[in-house]
């Protein structure tokens, strides 16, 4: 029962789209208007607002983070263990790409998986943020340097955590985010990908 909550609250909270927000409070276009047509920080970008950008992502990132504090936190004392942590952190994640409160249209859970990450371990968490920072400032690609990370995270935790329940999580949300990439997989692979702070038309105020 209690874990059932515990993954309910959390679908909920990710439910909550920053980008479209952050964008509303700035006076912008709805982000999945324009651009990649999806409501990540990245996308933000592409209105030219840093500020928003920069909200989008820090409000993305807590959400995941604060999603799995709650439940290492408060989890014990209800029997919940790294089981529930590992369902809510799916949860909060699902809420992210497909938020029940923007009609299931979320972004692609760079941001999200990111805090997810710093909550289970802030090392793994560093050491992810580390790997898309090396990857997007060699390439200027957002989604090359995703997708990386995302495929290094699962490695990164077996070897500081060992195979349990959130690495089987992590490697779930590593495969959701590329499956959520395909389009920029394509992009890429075609050369038509767009580099990190290239504007689309459609990201000024409507």
């Amino acid at each position: 029962m209690y874990t059932l909550l515990a993954v309910i609250g959390a679908y909920l909270l990710g439910s909550v789209s920053f980008g479209i927000i952050t964008s509303k409070l700035f006076g912008l276009s709805d982000p999945r208007s324009y651009g990649s047509n999806n409501p990540g920080a990245t996308n933000v970008l592409r209105s030219g607002n840093k500020g928003a950008a920069a909200l989008t992502l820090l409000g993305d990132g807590f959400k995941g983070w604060l999603a799995v504090w709650l439940t290492q936190r408060y989890g014990p004392q209800f029997g919940l263990g790294d089981g529930a942590v590992a369902l809510a952190a799916v949860a909060v994640f699902l809420g992210h790409l497909w938020p029940v409160f923007f009609r299931f249209a979320g972004g692609k859970g760079v941001a999200t998986l990111l805090g997810i990450l710093i909550g289970l371990n802030p090392w793994l968490g560093l050491a992810t943020i580390g790997t898309w920072l090396i990857v997007a400032y060699a390439f200027r690609y957002s989604s090359l340097a995703a997708l990386v990370a995302a495929l290094f995270a699962p490695f990164f935790y077996a070897l500081m955590e060992g195979p349990d329940m959130i690495l089987l999580a992590i490697v779930v949300m590593s495969a959701l985010l590329m499956y959520r990439h395909a389009k920029n997989i394509g992009n890429l692979l075609a050369g038509k990908e767009s580099r990190i702070g290239a504007k689309k038309n459609g990201g000024k105020a409507a």
